[in-house]
This record gives C-alpha cells, sequence and structure tokens, in this order.
C-alpha cells in the first residue's frame, strides 16, 4: 500500500475515532500538513452529510464548478441491447437495470 493511502486511511479512522493507539502518532504527523488538514476536513465534512447534520454552505463558485466539470463528462450512450431482447425505445437506462 502506498504510503499517503495509508496515511489517508489513518486520518479517516482518526476522524472516526477507530484509530489503533499504535497508528496515531503517525496521523497526527500527517496533520501537520496542507493535505493532511484537508484530508480531515473532507472526512468530518462526508461524516457531517452521511448523519445529515452539514451546514448547507457551499463555496461561491460550487454551481459553476460543478457545471464545468458535468459538462466535460462524455455523453451517456445506452449499450445494446442483449442479445434475444428488442430494444424498446420508451424504455429508459433505468428500466433496462431496474425492470
Amino acid at each position: 500500500m502506498d504510503t499517503q493511502k495509508r496515511l489517508h486511511e489513518n486520518i479517516s479512522a482518526l476522524a472516526d475515532g477507530e484509530l489503533a493507539d499504535s497508528e496515531r502518532e503517525l496521523a497526527l504527523a500527517a496533520l501537520d500538513t496542507a493535505e493532511g488538514q484537508a484530508a480531515w476536513r473532507a472526512y468530518h465534512l462526508t461524516g457531517d452529510v452521511l448523519r445529515d447534520q452539514a451546514s448547507g454552505a457551499l463555496s461561491d463558485d460550487f454551481g459553476a464548478s460543478l457545471a464545468a466539470r458535468l459538462a466535460a463528462e462524455p455523453a451517456y450512450v445506452p449499450a445494446a441491447a442483449p442479445a434475444g431482447r428488442a430494444a424498446d425505445p420508451a424504455e429508459t437506462p433505468a428500466d433496462v437495470i431496474l425492470p
């Protein structure tokens, strides 16, 4: 496992109160870095959202950033119908997955 991934896992476990004592010093050292602090904030924000406790405050440029990222995504192209099954033009992708 690479070091960065391990540090992020340790920070996540520390945020969840599940970090082994033997790993605590390494995680606390990682929190002295900008990346470690960003990971700490991200894990706490994720936890808040999962617990429905997020403040709801988004950055000023969130909407524009999300729109740009969505515009950069490739267009959805449905897969061909499985053999022996004719495609129904009224069918949505969700209908195919969840009949």
